[in-house]
């Protein structure tokens, strides 16, 4: 596959990966854009032995011990969009991080991940 195969593929796969949340910019115009999309797009994402609810929910716990809720409401609403998790079992997810990532952190993400959920909602209705 070329360079330009491997960013097509990187393009689709960030759609799919974010239920058409995320924009990119176009090819050629953004070198950081360009090799994250042919190498975590189009060559880890595209992997199946790890299942796409899987792979979000190990990003979703990375994100959410770094303290990260801007980005973590991204992946929480990408997860809900796409069917990987429902609001209970995000909320539970929640629950499980606090044990590790601590209170604080995890507490941060409460009102992230209700918003997200009346995003998501909203959206459907």
């Amino acid at each position: 596959m070329d360079e330009h195969e491997r960013w097509e593929l990187g393009h689709e796969t960030i759609k799919d990966v974010y239920a058409g949340d995320v924009v990119t910019a176009p090819e050629g115009s953004y070198p950081f854009s360009d090799i994250m999309l042919r190498q975590l797009f189009a060559e880890l994402w595209t992997r199946d032995t790890l299942s796409m609810r899987d792979k979000r929910i190990l990003l979703m716990g990375i994100i959410a011990e770094k303290g990260e809720p801007d980005t973590f409401k991204i992946q929480a609403k990408a997860s809900l969009k796409r069917g990987e998790m429902n609001p209970d079992e995000l909320r539970e997810f929640l629950l499980f991080i606090a044990q590790y990532a601590g209170y604080p952190r995890a507490a941060a993400l409460v009102g992230v991940i209700e918003s997200a959920i009346a995003e998501v909602q909203a959206e459907s209705e």
